[in-house]
């Protein structure tokens, strides 16, 4: 009897860890894709697309839109990170650059990646970022700092009732995803 309650307990045991593995698999690499596609889909999040090739844009002088900047860090990224202004105003059609400032604190060389997020969501895709430093990632040595460059314009057919866009970047680390890949090539 002892013996039939410890195989059933093992056998319990090896069906709760598959499940476990099972959704780790499941919110790592089948969540992210399926995001992504809702977010397409539906438009919401807030998410900007990638670089902008500005053509023939007219600036429109007659009104203006107050762009604010926010920069947050992933709970495990002790970076400073702050944008230089806390909002400006801008005309929609214009282009307009500012930027964020980044320190790197530790002792360690470490790469940073920053994911951006534009609310009200309807705003996202008026704005169009010509130059960002969230297109690339950011390499720091431990104690550097750096200047990280924005470049946007705000389209002009932005509806009239849009007067506010807050641009908001989250900071993650990636080293170790980083070196992770380069030991698995």
């Amino acid at each position: 009897m002892n013996q039939k309650i410890e195989h059933s307990n093992r056998t319990l045991a090896a069906k709760l860890s598959a499940v476990v593995v099972g959704m780790f698999i499941f919110a790592v690499y089948v969540m992210p894709p399926m995001y992504d596609l809702f977010c397409e889909v539906t438009g919401l999040n807030g998410k900007t697309g990638g670089k902008y090739e500005a053509t023939e844009v007219v600036v429109d002088t007659s009104r203006q839109i107050t762009v604010q900047f926010l920069a947050t860090n992933n709970e495990n990224m002790p970076w400073a990170f702050k944008p230089q202004v806390q909002s400006i105003k801008v005309h929609p059609g214009e282009e307009v650059e500012v930027r964020y400032l980044a320190n790197n604190p530790t002792a360690s060389t470490m790469v940073a990646q920053a994911v951006p997020s534009v609310v009200p969501f309807k705003a996202a895709e008026y704005f169009h970022k010509t130059e960002c430093f969230c297109f690339n990632q950011q390499p720091l040595d431990g104690g550097e700092s750096a200047e990280l460059p924005l470049r946007f314009i705000v389209d002009q057919d932005v509806p009239k009732q849009v007067h506010t866009i807050t641009l908001s970047y989250t900071l993650f680390d990636i080293t170790d995803k980083l070196t992770l890949a380069s030991r698995n090539r």
